[in-house]
């Protein structure tokens, strides 16, 4: 579907959404997945290592749905020092996940990084 013309807004809904991903296998972040004809504003990404040891994380937008095509990184193999915060994207540096795009998750050590997002879906005119 093409993308949603988003000066016509008609409705946006504020979210926030959470990860912890138990393998170290990437993970597609269904949340942040917008339905058909919507577009999602990320505006904030958080990683937290909640371990005492360093653990590693990457973050990117996929050029297809659940994880397909190819990764564009965010952020990527940075190491997150224990008991610690990475802040991977903000109001600043925000961005926007259409309906042919995903967001992936990969992380070096299992259930080590919890993950937050704020975001807005934003319908707009076709």
């Amino acid at each position: 579907m093409a993308t949603p013309n988003i000066v016509g807004v008609s409705d946006i809904r504020a979210s926030t959404t959470y990860l912890k991903p138990t393998d170290l296998n990437s993970t597609a972040w269904t949340a942040l997945q917008p339905d058909l004809g919507k577009v999602n504003r990320v505006n904030f990404i958080s990683a937290a290592n909640v371990t005492n040891a360093t653990a590693v994380v990457s973050v990117a937008v996929n050029s297809a749905v659940a994880g397909g095509g190819t990764a564009y990184r965010l952020a990527y193999q940075i190491s997150v020092p224990p008991n610690s915060t990475l802040i991977i994207a903000d109001k600043t540096t925000s961005l926007y996940v259409t309906d042919t795009q995903s967001v992936t998750v990969a992380v070096g050590t299992a259930s080590a990084i919890e993950l937050v997002a704020s975001y807005e879906t934003i319908t707009g005119t076709a």
